[in-house]
């Protein structure tokens, strides 16, 4: 039997490509509303950000989420992804 291919995404912070189970994901639907996905799999422009709070944090001060999905990005998005990034390593 053949094994599973295991899908890969790039973070947009580090640049480098990792498994998705390991990513976090922020969307930005077509309403323009931004949120952290959970799931993975809701609708909408969706950008990976790695579950390392260091890589949270760089792309806070450094607008990188804000720039990938041309809307500004309330700091509560950053706070949901830095809180479930620090209980779920």
């Amino acid at each position: 039997m053949k094994p599973r291919k295991i899908p890969m995404r790039k973070c947009v912070v580090s640049g480098e490509m990792v498994e998705k189970k390991r990513l976090l994901r922020v969307v930005k639907n077509k309403d323009g509303e931004v949120f952290f996905d959970r799931t993975g799999k809701a609708n909408g422009r969706g950008a990976y950000v790695k579950n390392d709070e260091a890589l949270i944090l760089k792309a806070k001060k450094h607008h990188i989420l804000d720039r990938i999905l041309d809307i500004k990005v309330p700091d509560e998005v950053y706070d949901a992804l830095y809180e479930y990034a620090e209980t779920h390593i």
